[in-house]
């Protein structure tokens, strides 16, 4: 049941004469389900709106441009529950999550509505086949499909669901309709790397071009693992062979198809002690939400902005004002950042940046990304510092609100403990250099 919970004053639905609390039956005939058939069927310059008020059916008709919005908000924004995950993957984060978090922290989700609207990651083993049609008729895409393998009793074994090898087909559905597919490989040490990987890459290329990219991920691995699935690290070594295979694969696509179709995440160079690839190579970031080209992309827009994005005067304001600022990290940027903050105060000598390392002792020392810093460590490790007028941390270490650690500790908690206001940046190079310098 899809209830109106909102009208908004002077909108299309107002004028026709929808109210709050009908409940929404169809749109120009076509049921409505949740939000992916709401938007689809609303595309359209004539729209007849069926209610039921109270006992009565109602069809209100509403003239607009074809993508005009008609001003209706739902209980949920999917107008629908949220679809949860049926998996017993052995890498899920979210079974090691410690006890005593916020209950949201815990639900896993696999839900294709979300995908798309979103960018999650589905598995695709919650999809029927009524569900693959629905996406190639309302041409939903891109489609971000989490991998793992190809390899059918793998994807089972990895997965723990019977499922997981028959969706494989799904894939080949969806790529023959055109729709676009971005996909992940959550890497497991000893599980689904080396000759099983190699079988992955060499597997997906079939599904290119509508296969755009696919982003291959070390497990993250907390230190909550007791009763889990043995799962250990990947030592500087391992990720150095690595690198080696996956680029040396992703050259042979370049040359064959156009492009290099596989990226790494971040984390395996941090690892490995290499630098990250040059801008070109992330062929526009289409993977970067999964740490892909994420250090790269921030020092590109941080040089930028710092060359070309100030004017002269500001310039000027700046060179004549000292500032004393910090900025909290996790231990995979810091050493960019210290690069980065030796850069701007080379220009402007009355800046003066303290660029501090947290370790997460929270989730454990293999968690080392900003977006999973809480404001318990950053208490802990930053109380007794001279952090100056300002500290700056990661706006991913945040709920979506912009209120809430993981930990359960707030934004101004964190200020209260530390004594400074403390500021959450974007993962962006130029708002970063915007704040650090005041403007």
């Amino acid at each position: 049941m899809v209830v109106v919970t909102c009208v908004a004053p002077h909108s299309l639905g107002e004028k026709a004469g929808v109210m709050e609390g009908d409940i929404l039956l169809a749109l120009n005939g076509n049921p409505i389900a949740d939000v992916l058939d709401y938007r689809f069927y609303l595309a359209c310059r004539h729209v007849e709106v069926t209610v039921k008020r109270e006992e009565r059916v109602h069809t209100f008709c509403i003239h607009k441009k074809e993508y005009d919005d008609i001003g209706l908000s739902f209980e949920t924004p999917l107008m629908d529950k949220k679809q949860s995950c049926r998996n017993g993957c052995i890498f899920c984060f979210i079974d090691q999550l410690p006890k005593g978090l916020r209950e949201s922290l815990y639900f896993k989700d696999d839900d294709a509505r979300l995908s798309f609207l979103h960018g999650n990651y589905i598995t695709l083993t919650n999809l029927c086949d009524e569900d693959i049609n629905r996406i190639v008729k309302m041409r939903f895409s891109p489609i971000n499909v989490s991998i793992h393998t190809t390899n059918p009793d793998l994807r089972v074994s990895m997965m723990r669901n019977k499922r997981a090898a028959e969706v494989l087909g799904y894939l080949g559905r969806l790529a023959k309709a055109h729709i676009t597919l971005r996909g992940q490989i959550v890497l497991c040490r000893g599980i689904n790397d080396g000759k099983e990987l190699q079988r992955t890459m060499e597997d997906l290329t079939a599904y290119i071009p509508s296969l755009e990219s696919v982003s291959i991920v070390p497990a993250g691995l907390t230190r909550f693992r007791e009763n889990l699935y043995p799962l250990t690290p990947y030592t500087k070594e391992e990720c150095l062979a690595i690198i080696e295979q996956v680029e040396a694969f992703a050259k042979t696509c370049l040359a064959k198809y156009g492009t290099r179709l596989f990226f790494l995440a971040d984390e395996f160079y941090i690892k490995a002690d290499l630098p990250v690839p040059c801008e070109e190579a992330y062929e526009g970031y289409s993977q970067i939400e999964n740490g892909v080209g994420l250090l790269r992309s921030l020092e590109e827009e941080f040089s930028f902005a710092l060359h070309h994005g100030i004017s002269q005067e500001e310039r000027d304001e700046i060179s004549l004002k000292d500032r004393r600022v910090s900025i909290a990290t996790g231990l995979a940027a810091y050493p960019l950042l210290c690069r980065l903050a030796e850069e701007v105060t080379s220009l402007f000598p009355r800046l003066h940046i303290t660029v501090c390392p947290i370790e997460n002792t929270f989730f454990g020392k293999e968690i080392t990304v900003s977006g999973l810093l809480t404001g318990k460590d950053l208490s802990e490790q930053l109380v007794e510092k001279d952090l100056g007028e300002t500290l700056f941390i990661s706006r991913s270490a945040l709920r979506s609100e912009g209120d809430l650690f993981l930990c359960g500790m707030s934004l101004s908690e964190l200020e209260k403990r530390l004594g400074v206001p403390v500021i959450p940046v974007e993962n962006d190079g130029g708002a970063l250099l915007d704040g650090l310098l005041g403007l």
